[in-house]
């Protein structure tokens, strides 16, 4: 299953870093920058975990929380956290449920061996929890600045 714009949002509830949860519906009423990614500490994921924490102040100009998920556990979210000092919610989705509610849970495939995996996607999400945009196979450099772009762009 692929969003598209206008689709309301799937709901969900996931353990999050720092001992917290994450929940949609708790959001309603903020703009919400969901954002996919593959696992955390690698190269891509962290650069683009750098830059949303970098743009955070913005985005919370605009009205918009950031939220990450992946399917990696949370005490390996709170070790990413610590590193990097990423100050935003990471959820982990380890049955994904969520991931495949998105349509990012995907097959994949590199050096001819095929794998289910993450695609790297961003969802911008209305404050009535409507889909407004949808980034799919998503390119870290210049991404988070975009994504602010619409953000700020949506009343």
């Amino acid at each position: 299953m692929s969003l598209s714009e206008g689709d309301p949002a799937p709901d969900f509830d996931l353990p999050a870093s720092a001992g917290g949860r994450v929940a949609l519906s708790a959001l309603r009423g903020h703009k919400v920058v969901l954002y996919f990614y593959p696992k955390d500490d690698t190269s891509g994921c962290t650069l683009e975990a750098q830059d949303f924490n970098g743009l955070l102040p913005a985005f919370a100009e605009a009205g918009a929380k950031v939220v990450g998920v992946s399917p990696d556990p949370v005490k390996s979210h709170d070790k990413f956290c610590g590193k990097y000092g990423l100050t935003f919610p990471l959820a982990s989705d380890e049955d994904k449920g969520v991931l495949e509610a998105y349509g990012v849970w995907i097959e994949k495939s590199m050096y001819g061996r095929k794998y289910m995996g993450v695609e790297r996607t961003t969802v911008l999400i209305d404050r009535e929890g409507r889909t407004a945009k949808v980034w799919p196979k998503v390119k870290v450099p210049g991404h988070a600045e975009a994504v602010l772009a619409a953000a700020r762009a949506l009343p």
